[in-house]
């Protein structure tokens, strides 16, 4: 008898400490397992921070630029104040000398050189020291001005009236004024716009200073007038 007491004391024992074995086990599973959670959830918390970040840099990058807010040479809506010829976009304020033209162009039939003086007698006294140059093609004249102290020529008069010089949006002399409106729904018509009358039909960018005026005869385009207004 007192054997079997010894026996289911020992067998006893042995449950006891399986299980005390097996809480412990348990309850270290357990620290572990709220460890990773806590991990996870601060990881996330650290991703969620960031996104607002991420969502500003998009914005700020993504920023529109309004006509008229940028220096010319990267304005969009002017470098729509331009012709094309043989691959060459030339537009209103682009830099352009002799050699330049002659490159783009070809030789002008003809070039005239003109620096303004106070006694030159064409009273422009806000162009004093400036120097305009005229280059005359075949259907093309083109006008550049450079400031005193040595500034580059810049182009501020383009006309034409060959059909081998089209604007950016392919309207050159010779197209109907039909054709004129659907390429520049922004234009108008100056004035009562009938067909067997001539009129000028104009488009220009919201600075109101630089300008693309289309001649209109027989309602048909007859010349085309691209120009920056001189300070």
């Amino acid at each position: 008898m007192k054997r079997i007491n010894k026996a289911g004391a020992v067998t006893l024992l042995s449950i006891l400490l399986t299980v005390a074995l097996a809480m412990t086990g348990c309850q270290s599973s357990g620290a572990k397992s709220l460890e990773a959670t806590q991990n996870e959830q601060a990881k996330g918390e650290g991703a969620s921070n960031s996104a607002p970040a991420s969502e500003n840099s998009e914005e700020q990058s993504g920023e529109a630029i309004k006509e008229g807010s940028m220096e010319k040479e990267g304005n969009v809506v002017l470098k729509e104040l331009a012709f094309v010829y043989n691959e060459h976009t030339i537009a209103i304020s682009d830099t352009a000398n002799e050699d330049q033209m002659e490159q783009m162009l070809g030789k002008p039939d003809n070039l005239k050189s003109h620096t303004y003086t106070a006694e030159d007698g064409t009273n422009m006294d806000t162009l004093i020291g400036f120097t305009e140059k005229v280059y005359t093609y075949p259907g093309l004249e083109i006008k550049t001005i450079s400031i005193p102290e040595g500034k580059q020529d810049s182009i501020f008069h383009i006309e034409m009236t060959d059909p081998k010089y089209a604007t950016v949006r392919n309207i050159k002399a010779g197209d109907s004024l039909d054709t004129l409106k659907n390429a520049y729904p922004e234009g108008k018509l100056l004035g009562d716009g009938a067909p067997d009358e001539e009129d000028d039909f104009r488009y220009e960018p919201s600075n109101y200073v630089d300008v693309m005026s289309f001649h209109i005869k027989d309602a048909k385009v007859e010349s085309i007038q691209i120009y920056s207004l001189l300070d």
